[in-house]
């Protein structure tokens, strides 16, 4: 594929009869396809064909509940309860940039272990064995790089709970509060 065409954001139609039509290729296609382009690091854009209405967000969320319905689920029950309890919450937004960036952060770090690992495998892609056989001699250096990632994780949290502090206090601080006497 050229670089030209890689380059341009794909655009995938959806019908009402929930078919997915890839304008590019000219061709129905299937959410399995749509993951794979993911996968492959593809942009596109899916839209109801009838409205022009964004939905990709929606085709991408429907590829995450198939794929945590479909073997090892990545997300608890807990960790997904937890998710839901932001939504109109006052700190969304927050938890919506602070994901992001974590998972941005944890995508760092595996570029840049794989990276520095493929050099000593001529460039080979990893297989799984070899993962295995690498994260059983790099473990104890992979906990180190985990509890960083957790720490950074942490502290970029305290410090957006701090700035929301710091930020209500300079907009309510001009408001007389009387102390409540609690007895």
């Amino acid at each position: 594929m050229s670089s030209a065409k890689k380059s341009a954001e794909r655009l995938i139609k959806k019908y009402p009869n929930r078919r997915l039509y890839d304008t590019q290729t000219s061709s129905y296609i299937t959410l399995s396809d749509v993951k794979q382009l993911v996968l492959d690091g593809d942009e596109f854009t899916v839209v109801d064909a009838k409205t022009s209405d964004d939905l990709t967000r929606s085709i991408l969320l429907q590829i995450i509940l198939e794929e945590e319905a479909n073997g090892a689920p990545m997300f608890s029950s807990v960790v997904l309860s937890q998710i839901i309890r932001y939504y109109g919450h006052a700190m969304q937004g927050m938890m919506g940039s602070y994901l992001e960036k974590n998972v941005q952060a944890f995508t760092d770090i595996q570029n840049k272990f794989t990276s520095g690992a493929a050099g000593g495998f001529e460039g080979k892609p990893f297989s799984p064995e070899m993962w295995t056989q690498f994260m059983n001699v790099q473990g104890p250096m992979m906990q180190g790089m985990m509890n960083n990632y957790i720490d950074q994780s942490k502290n970029l949290f305290v410090q957006m709970q701090e700035q929301m502090q710091s930020q209500s206090k300079s907009i309510f601080g001009a408001f007389p509060f009387v102390p409540v006497d609690k007895k």
